[in-house]
């Protein structure tokens, strides 16, 4: 890791340029990471893929029985200490090990997320050293599986608003619990229950590890929740009515749970994006075959522009997708490393370290989470009206897809919180976004040059599209911070049109870099992936033109309304066109000629 890149910090990438070799990519996975992700892939293809039809017949116990495979395989212990028995690995392994884990089917995607993730880290990071030697080993080797309870029927977004409560016994040795959760992910098979419950008038929740043997009859299930999709995943309400928790089950401190919460959630984020990864490398791949196989007019539909055009695109994504979660999970890991090197505890610099990537883990979460489902939903289309069959998987597909834009914080949620979130650290001064906002003022009074710059060097125009991108950004939220001030918080139309803006440049500026990268690097895949970054960002720049417009026309008026319009055409520009059309045909091609989506 450069000293340059030791000085960033989340959200830096609006304020400061980054060099292509400073970001991490999957060309970069060591031998150990590719073993990892082949032996991965070759289960799943062998155990789960050709059982699709069985998880979609709300088979939990199948679900259970993979994932006691996967904890025989060592795949969920791969985040948990090696003194508990885990294999103790850095953040990229855990995004990898949920990217091939998840492809196949959302049933184990929801799982495995709920197990590795809110149902064991939350111990990992605020447990005790007796709560860690308990939980641990028999979390991480699947010996016993975990389950997260925070949702109640009237606390969904609004976590803190549970109405859970814990009450001290007199002797001071038990809590006794009783509520109602709802939407619990693998609650059928759990042994263990991370409950956030109120103790008397606390303003925040407080966690609890519950023992569902030890619970008693006061902790009783739901049925299995009838759901649109993730058929097999185990879902269930649970009802606590006086059940007796020991006091030194108490997780983390009291008042803390809330806290535990969030960051439990920042860490569930970027995960869920690790898991729309390898989906739609599938949905592509089965798309395409199908494309070619499938004759209509005498010629295989891949031949079809229309066909084309589907499968360029959702290529595009899925690889925007990939890029993006692979250059914020190093990100991470580097800032972990980067914060145990300074004295800090491990766990309170995995707290620390994925914090500080909240903004980026919210944009993943959305942009991946929305590339999976229409990824689906053009498979579907490919497919024409057998997508729509049970006998093919596109079906099950779109509705697994579906739920990923509703958990870990719906997509409206973090589109909010990425720029509640950015605008929070530049109060703090921990970015400076209030410079460059008021050199965007001065460059708008300015005279704007006319000259055709040199773009010889690879990606030269796209780079500086990318940074005048930027300016747009600063230019449409500095002028809004300045009409509303603290007000704007209320104005959430406003905020969602930033978040847009905030979201495609952070995807546009991962795959330009990756791309940069490749072409430097002399890799084969080079001139492929250049014209996917080429068209990824004419994408992104008429998104954001369309979300600047309409903010600009929202708020400003007159004079003030003109001059910004004036800049988003000046800033969103380009000298030399590309022939997007033909982008997308040579896309395709590469992948129809390939019968797969092979990157």
């Amino acid at each position: 890791m450069s000293d340059n890149k030791s000085k960033l910090i989340g959200g830096s990438f609006l304020v400061k340029e980054t060099p292509f070799n400073e970001i991490f990519t999957p060309e970069d996975f060591s031998e150990e990471q590719k073993m990892m992700r082949d032996s991965i892939k070759e289960f799943i293809d062998r155990e789960v893929w050709p059982k699709k039809p069985q998880i979609e017949e709300k088979d939990y116990k199948l679900i259970e029985n993979i994932m006691t495979q996967l904890g025989e395989m060592g795949i969920l212990s791969i985040s948990v200490p090696t003194e508990y028995d885990g294999m103790g690995m850095g953040f990229v392994d855990t995004m990898l090990a949920c990217d091939y884990v998840s492809g196949a089917t959302g049933s184990l995607a929801t799982a495995y997320g709920a197990h590795t993730g809110i149902g064991t880290m939350p111990i990992v990071l605020y447990g005790t050293e007796d709560q860690k030697k308990k939980y641990l080993p028999k979390l991480a080797t699947g010996e016993w599986f975990g389950s997260y309870a925070l949702t109640e029927p009237g606390a969904g977004s609004d976590a803190n608003s549970g109405k859970t409560t814990a009450t001290l016994t007199e002797d001071g040795k038990h809590y006794i619990l009783n509520g109602q959760k709802m939407w619990i992910t693998n609650a059928g098979f759990a042994k263990v229950f991370i409950v956030f419950a109120r103790i008397e008038d606390d303003k925040n929740i407080t966690a609890f590890i519950v023992e569902k043997d030890e619970a008693g009859e006061g902790f009783k299930l739901g049925e299995e929740e009838p759901k649109l999709g993730i058929h097999s995943s185990s879902t269930r309400q649970i009802f606590l009515s006086d059940v007796k928790v020991p006091v030194e089950n108490l997780l983390g401190e009291r008042n803390g749970g809330f806290k535990i919460a969030m960051n439990a959630l920042n860490i569930g984020r970027i995960k869920l994006a690790a898991a729309c990864l390898d989906a739609q490398r599938r949905i592509l791949t089965k798309s395409i075959e199908y494309a070619n196989e499938r004759k209509q007019f005498d010629v295989a539909i891949s031949s079809f522009g229309a066909i084309q055009k589907k499968i360029a695109e959702r290529a595009i994504a899925a690889f925007t997708s990939e890029t993006g979660s692979y250059r914020a999970a190093k990100d991470i890991q580097d800032k972990i490393e980067e914060l145990k090197a300074s004295g800090l505890a491990d766990q309170e610099a995995e707290l620390k370290g994925v914090e500080e990537y909240a903004i980026e883990c919210s944009i993943l979460k959305v942009w991946a989470s929305e590339a999976a489902q229409d990824c689906s939903d053009e498979g579907i289309q490919i497919f024409g009206g057998m997508g729509y069959s049970k006998d093919v998987p596109m079906e099950a597909a779109w509705r697994d897809a579906r739920i990923a834009r509703i958990y870990e914080g719906t997509n409206e949620i973090n589109r909010l919180l990425s720029v509640d979130m950015l605008i929070r650290r530049a109060f703090k001064g921990k970015i400076d976004l209030m410079t460059p906002a008021m050199n965007i003022q001065d460059e708008l009074m300015s005279i704007p040059s006319f000259d055709i710059p040199d773009y010889s060097e690879t990606l030269a125009q796209e780079k500086e599209i990318l940074e005048n991108l930027k300016k747009v950004f600063f230019m449409v939220s500095g002028a809004a911070l300045q009409k509303y001030g603290t007000e704007l918080e209320h104005q959430q139309q406003l905020i969602l049109a930033a978040s847009e803006i905030l979201i495609e440049i952070y995807m546009a500026e991962s795959v330009i870099l990756r791309a940069e990268k490749l072409a430097h690097e002399n890799s084969s895949h080079a001139e492929l992936v250049e014209k996917m970054a080429k068209v990824q960002l004419f994408n992104s720049v008429e998104k954001i033109k369309a979300n600047a417009t309409e903010g600009i026309i929202s708020f400003a008026e007159g004079d003030m309304q003109r001059m910004m319009l004036s800049g988003l055409k000046r800033f969103t520009r380009y000298n030399e066109f590309p022939n997007i059309v033909q982008l997308k045909t040579e896309i395709a091609e590469k992948f129809i000629n390939e019968n797969a989506y092979s990157l």
